[in-house]
């Protein structure tokens, strides 16, 4: 018996036409890009659909964006009898994915979780001068090892490891030149590489507070409820239900690192998951679930024909 749980792509997901070939085909997925265009007060779809890119890929934007394709594939799955209460035992999502989880999982409204994402993105993106921080994925060292070099990086400054996203592909972040180091030293310890990576600001490290702080504000305002299904936190690797912890959690994962291999070991590990079903756009997930679980299958569901023939296994 398959034991599936849903995941949620994070931020370098975006593509410009994402979605676009989901609102064609389906009015369950026309309705969602509509409401989260009207709790933006903006037509983020049209963005979406026809870019321009460097448009789309401000985090202000891809956030939203991305919440959206993955709530409208849940959806537009729903419309043809497969409800996430019923189908996966689990949810998770990759930072900004954790909210697309919880809104497919009844825990936000989606104009809620627009807007709350809109606002991460802009507090995000403010917290750091442009130019002041920087992110570097380093590849083929282990999380100690990483986590050792930040350290003799910092010198004083932030440098943080922010996300553990599969053995082996390791990114730090924090202040620019403390980042640099870190490439540097890196490449002295064996990384089969180490670089900078394309990103407008320093998530996921203790540079982020002001954006933590903004988003204990805006979480604090919204109209929160358990889950249908446990959410694995980023922050814990562990899955939880009840709204008030989840709200600090989310508080915490601002600056706290995205344990994204723990959490997949922990979903098909304790959690029984055999099968890791990744929602919205792109692959990446899928990716590092083959990486982190390859014991377990792993599948991408983005595309209306992707929606079909996964929905075709439950009515056949």
């Amino acid at each position: 018996m398959s034991v599936t749980a849903f995941t949620f792509p994070g931020q370098g997901s975006q593509a410009v036409g994402m979605g676009k070939d989901l609102a064609a085909a389906h009015p369950e997925a026309r309705a969602v890009f509509q409401e989260v265009d009207e709790a933006l007060g903006e037509r983020l779809s049209a963005t979406m659909f026809e870019g321009p890119e460097d448009i789309l890929r401000l985090t202000e934007n891809a956030q939203p964006a991305l919440m959206a394709v993955s709530v409208a594939v849940t959806r537009v799955l729903e419309s043809k009898g497969v409800f996430l209460k019923d189908h996966a035992k689990y949810v998770a999502g990759h930072s900004l994915g954790e909210y697309s989880a919880l809104c497919a999982a009844g825990t936000f409204s989606l104009a809620d979780a627009a807007r709350l994402l809109r606002t991460r993105g802009q507090a995000m993106q403010k917290a750091v001068p442009v130019g002041h921080g920087a992110m570097a994925a380093l590849l083929g060292l282990d999380l100690e090892t990483a986590r050792a070099i930040a350290a003799e990086a910092g010198q004083g400054e932030v440098c943080d490891v922010a996300n553990d996203n599969a053995p082996g592909q390791v990114v730090v972040s924090g202040a620019t030149a403390a980042v640099e180091r870190a490439v540097e030293i890196a490449k002295g310890k064996g990384a089969k590489r180490a670089l900078l990576l394309p990103v407008s600001a320093p998530f996921h490290c203790a540079l982020m507070q002001p954006a933590a702080d903004a988003m204990q504000a805006a979480l604090a305002e919204v109209a929160m409820h358990a889950p249908c299904v446990p959410v694995v936190s980023n922050v814990l690797a562990a899955p939880i239900s009840d709204p008030a912890e989840i709200r600090r959690r989310l508080v915490e994962q601002v600056t706290g690192v995205v344990r994204w291999t723990e959490s997949v070991t922990w979903l098909t590990g304790a959690g029984g998951v055999t099968n890791l079903v990744e929602l919205g756009a792109g692959k990446v997930l899928t990716g590092l679930a083959k990486r982190i679980a390859p014991e377990a299958t792993a599948q991408a569901i983005g595309t209306p024909a992707d929606i079909d023939a996964f929905a075709a296994q439950f009515n056949a």
